[in-house]
């Protein structure tokens, strides 16, 4: 018989709140979640820019893991709100390094999804002494086919009423690079336009984050104030490759990292990080466990992808505990 599907802990409140200042103006919101004794686990947001939901805190079984979120630069409860000064993915890194440290961490487990992979494999490569293991989710690599495929050309073959949608408001003569016009009028001086470009950029990226999109969910973007905010990092980062250089960076980086315990979950439907990510990364990296969930996309709260991930959660605190 099969196992029977994992399913999310039951919702908590955190124990403690921070907000720690990283320089440059930058105050990051911090939450710790669980048992102030149990095995450190960092959070790693997706986004860019995206912050967390309360849900997010119950991958993680409290009675076993101290969980540490904090809120990127310019997302979320971080201060100021959709800041892009100083605002790149090493800066993130460095802010990551700041929390650790300020909350007296020597080493920790780090798990993230989609842009919070990216970031989790960044800080990993940065500071490999300071990190017990990666669970990672929705590989995105930040390269240019990657980029490419969601906000340029590929994507709009499986989801081309929701591609028109998102193209409406780009003139014609700027479609050969939808993302650079997109980056202009978020951060132009008509806040209407702004506006506008922000809910058709946020409402594609959530249609294309779940196999199963939330009406609810997508109405809610148009009232929510964060959304500029979000669109704005997001752009920001996306016009400028995630700050990697080479474009290759990350994968050039594995060995760094090899002798690190690691799982990769990805969806198999997975529409805004395909499947050809997760693969590359594991090619790289053949002591990583990768594990490919059918009938599954993007969102961690997709039933096969939470039922991997709390596995994942309760494995390692198996294995880190020595129980």
């Amino acid at each position: 018989m099969p196992e029977p599907a994992a399913a999310l802990y039951p919702p908590i409140e955190p124990y403690v709140t921070h907000r720690i200042d990283v320089g440059a103006g930058h105050q990051l919101y911090v939450e710790e979640v669980g048992d102030p004794a149990g095995l450190p686990v960092l959070f790693v947001h997706g986004g860019p820019g995206g912050g967390f939901p309360p849900v997010m805190r119950q991958f993680f079984d409290p009675r076993r893991y101290r969980v540490i979120l904090p809120e990127q630069r310019g997302a979320g409860r971080s201060t100021p709100l959709g800041s892009l000064h100083e605002n790149t993915t090493w800066h993130l890194v460095d802010d990551l390094e700041t929390v650790r440290e300020r909350l007296g961490v020597d080493a920790w487990l780090v798990f993230g999804g989609s842009w919070g992979a990216t970031l989790a494999l960044a800080y990993a490569q940065t500071h490999p002494s300071r990190v017990t293991g990666l669970i990672l989710r929705g590989i995105c690599l930040m390269r240019r086919s990657e980029r490419d495929w969601i906000y340029q050309s590929g994507l709009h073959h499986l989801q081309p009423e929701e591609w028109e949608r998102f193209i409406a408001p780009i003139p014609p003569a700027e479609r050969t690079d939808i993302a650079a016009a997109y980056h202009r009028r978020l951060l132009g001086a008509d806040p209407l336009e702004a506006r506008r470009c922000a809910d058709a950029w946020m409402r594609w990226e959530a249609i294309n984050s779940s196999l199963r999109p939330d009406p609810a969910m997508l109405a809610a973007l148009t009232a929510d104030e964060t959304v500029l905010a979000m669109a704005q990092i997001l752009a920001h980062y996306v016009v400028n490759g995630g700050f990697f250089d080479p474009e290759t960076q990350l994968l050039d980086g594995i060995d760094r990292i090899r002798h690190l315990p690691a799982v990769i979950i990805q969806g198999r439907y997975d529409l805004c990080c395909p499947p050809t990510t997760a693969y590359d990364l594991a090619r790289a990296w053949p002591e990583a466990t990768l594990e490919m969930v059918a009938a599954a996309g993007h969102s961690s709260l997709e039933p096969g992808i939470t039922d991997r991930l709390i596995h994942a959660t309760d494995l390692f605190a198996e294995r880190l505990s020595g129980s």
